[in-house]
């Protein structure tokens, strides 16, 4: 049978997760609503000059797909859901972990949820791609999961980054945000480099 203490201990722990949980904001998307989990938006930069919507770019003419942006708006854009690490939470919040995947179907046989990838050779800044990380580790697929920050200026624009703290608290992640690198022509998003301002739109 548990002690008092250690139920008083149980508790405790319970009740600062909520606490924690209830500071951190929803996510706005450009119509003033709370982003819920599992719900198609669209990213696109807060900046009308410096590309499109977020899509699927096929980097060299294989598989996987990478994460990255049409030079400009169009149909070829495809959504995103959220899908928030803390189990049965439905609002998409700032700062906590989350799993991004697009809402598309490709000729790739294999999962459009964003991933840390390979580095690109000449930057040496890390690829956002599509697939499962299969390094799970005690972690789980830590690079699977990415959170939304707050712009501190701006109303409703936020940025990305890779940081999976809350699925590993103890862990010691080399965190990077998400931007923009030209590749033959080609706009991809990469970390370790400077954030790209975003703002979601309901699909």
């Amino acid at each position: 049978m548990m002690s008092m203490k250690l139920i008083g201990s149980i508790w405790l722990v319970m009740a600062i997760a909520t606490v924690a949980q209830a500071d951190n904001a929803p996510v706005l998307d450009t119509t003033g609503q709370a982003l819920q989990s599992g719900v198609d938006y669209y990213i696109k930069p807060a900046i009308t000059d410096i590309g499109g919507r977020f899509t699927l770019i096929d980097r060299n003419d294989s598989c996987p797909l990478y994460v990255g942006q049409k030079n400009t708006s169009g149909s070829e854009d495809f959504p995103v859901t959220f899908a928030p690490f803390v189990e049965g939470e439905t609002v998409v919040r700032e700062g906590r972990d989350q799993k991004i995947t697009f809402s598309a179907f490709t000729i790739c046989v294999q999962s459009t949820a964003w991933k840390v990838g390979e580095k690109q050779s000449e930057t040496q800044r890390r690829l956002i791609v599509t697939g499962i990380d299969q390094n799970e580790g005690i972690a789980g697929p830590a690079g699977n999961y990415f959170r939304i920050n707050k712009d501190a200026d701006i109303d409703g624009v936020y940025s990305l980054q890779w940081c999976p703290t809350e699925l590993c608290p103890t862990c010691r992640f080399i965190c990077g945000d998400v931007g923009a690198l030209i590749e033959n022509g080609k706009r991809l998003l990469a970390l370790d480099g400077s954030a790209l301002p975003v703002v979601f739109e309901r699909a």
